[in-house]
């Protein structure tokens, strides 16, 4: 299997460290086949924080791109371009990005007029009835579980439109500190069915594990991965690939990566390194 991470991030987020180059430099460093960019993807309206503006975009994949360059060209280019230790690896340009059904004439435009590789669909926000976006890590104690209903249809919603080949962290609604119910069930079945339909590989995202065991409805346990989630993943034989979600070129390949594998062999899984 090829040592791949697909889930990448960069200082424009505005809340993770490092450059491109600081990533692909270790990406370079941990031996890496594949290192695919996946920052949060700015919409042409600016909605939602912590990500880059429109603005930031084309000069964020143009950086990709020579780095990319770079490698192809050999150790020479990639010298010039300040990387040590060049090897073969494969730089993809993609994006995090949630889904919003008022833009969906914007994926499209993305895979083909801005050259992407491929999207990462990391569903941050889900609509209330209101109309109101609502962030998935603290989603308000008077919408309770059924939040996750309503989470689970928009992510099997997105799946549906062929836009996105790698749900990331599916089960990041599990920050909350919501005890289990028939709403957490269900909403773990409609994701894993949804996947199962469409062929979607789930990531199982070791960012999760960086944020350490904490007593979340009334268990001890990481905010995600969700081992009740990741059971029925398991019964339904999906494809898994291990995703890094690295704010910092330090967590490339670290601990909580390897973490990540363990717990993926506890619960046998079926690992993939593409999609």
């Amino acid at each position: 299997m090829k040592k791949v991470n697909y889930h990448t991030h960069t200082k424009l987020c505005m809340h993770a460290t490092g450059t491109e180059k600081d990533y692909v430099q270790a990406a370079l460093d941990a031996g890496l086949d594949i290192l695919g960019f996946s920052d949060h993807a700015p919409f042409p309206d600016n909605r939602f924080d912590s990500r880059m503006r429109y603005d930031q975009l084309d000069e964020h994949l143009s950086h990709i791109c020579s780095l990319r360059d770079a490698l192809q060209k050999g150790e020479p280019a990639g010298a010039a371009s300040g990387l040590t230790g060049i090897r073969p690896l494969r730089i993809l340009a993609g994006l995090e990005i949630e889904y919003c059904m008022d833009m969906s004439s914007y994926y499209p435009l993305l895979l083909s007029e801005k050259k992407l590789d491929y999207l990462l669909l990391g569903h941050h926000y889900y609509m209330e009835d209101d109309g109101s976006y609502v962030h998935v890590f603290s989603i308000p104690k008077k919408y309770g579980t059924p939040a996750y209903l309503k989470y689970a249809y928009e992510v099997r919603s997105a799946l549906e439109t062929g836009f996105f080949p790698i749900l990331a962290h599916p089960d990041v609604i599990f920050t909350n500190n919501f005890v289990w119910d028939k709403n957490c069930s269900e909403a773990c079945d409609l994701i894993v069915d949804a996947a199962a339909r469409t062929g979607i590989v789930l990531e199982l995202n070791a960012n999760g594990i960086r944020k350490g065991i904490r007593l979340l409805g009334g268990i001890k346990r990481f905010p995600y991965p969700h081992p009740e989630f990741w059971k029925r993943v398991s019964a339904a034989k999906l494809p898994v690939v291990i995703g890094s979600d690295c704010h910092s070129p330090s967590y490339m390949w670290d601990e909580c990566v390897s973490e990540a594998f363990r717990l993926a062999k506890e619960w046998k899984l079926e690992l993939v390194d593409s999609f």
